[in-house]
């Protein structure tokens, strides 16, 4: 299908690796220019190798100056942005037991901060292009999970976000939307899965949770609703949090 998306700048924090990955490869092959935004120049370069179009800046999005600065790049280089993928974090475990005010203030930056960050820098070239914001979040918010205070602070937050700038910017046509992750085997997944005791038998007991087919969702799956909100196939849908994840957060276990 096309999307309509052809020559529009879309920023994509963390867009090298995992879901992010998934998100610029399906903006490069809408014909779209993905401008990813993150820590690794390495990763970042050799993405846009895979992609084969798109731009990358190297910025570390836990100091503000960092995301202003990737922002004016972006503006300097291409004069537009069309779009705004917040998409960068890490579930890093921050919880009551183990944390304390400086580890949980520093993953609030890791995954919370810069979603305001990069919004409000772009936000004057979204006013004039109508953009679109697509905020990735997790079932965390939703559920707990246990160990994770920041991080489930970070995603109850991001969905609080998308939205309170669904309504801020109404006034501008900028639609603003959340897509929520349960269970996608990213890299940074198979390393927390590595971690645990009989890892194999730990995934299958995860997998056979999931509703849909009993299986994890794709980073591609994630991607292509990501992209879909951004283009203007959903020119009436804004403020709303979409569960992409078989039906693994909300459908009842006992069907399985």
């Amino acid at each position: 299908m096309d999307l309509g998306l052809k020559g529009k700048i879309v920023v994509v924090t963390g867009g090298a690796k995992g879901i992010g990955a998934g998100i610029t490869r399906v903006l490069a092959s809408e014909g779209a220019m993905p401008v990813i935004v993150g820590r690794s120049k390495e990763d970042n370069e050799t993405m846009l190798k895979e992609a084969r179009n798109g731009f990358a800046i190297t910025a570390e999005l836990t100091h503000p100056e960092e995301c202003e600065n990737a922002v004016k790049a972006v503006v300097e280089k291409f004069a537009r942005i069309d779009g705004l993928v917040n998409n960068a974090g890490i579930n890093d475990g921050i919880g009551l037991e183990n944390g304390n005010y400086e580890s949980f203030i520093a993953s609030l930056h890791k995954n919370l901060v810069h979603y305001y960050l990069m919004a409000h820098y772009a936000l004057p070239e979204l006013i004039k292009s109508k953009g679109t914001i697509v905020n990735i979040g997790s079932k965390v918010a939703e559920t707990g999970q246990g160990n994770t205070s920041a991080y489930a602070a970070s995603n109850g937050g991001r969905n609080a976000l998308t939205r309170e700038w669904a309504v801020e910017l109404l006034k501008y046509g900028i639609r603003v939307n959340a897509v929520i992750v349960a269970e996608c085997y990213t890299p940074l997944y198979d390393k927390w899965i590595k971690t645990l005791p009989n890892p194999e038998e730990k995934l299958r007991s995860i997998t056979d949770k999931i509703p849909l087919g009993k299986r994890m969702t794709t980073e591609e799956e994630i991607a292509n609703m990501v992209v879909f909100l951004l283009s203007e196939r959903s020119s009436h849908t804004t403020g709303q949090l979409i569960y992409v994840d078989g039906g693994y957060t909300h459908l009842d276990r006992a069907l399985l």
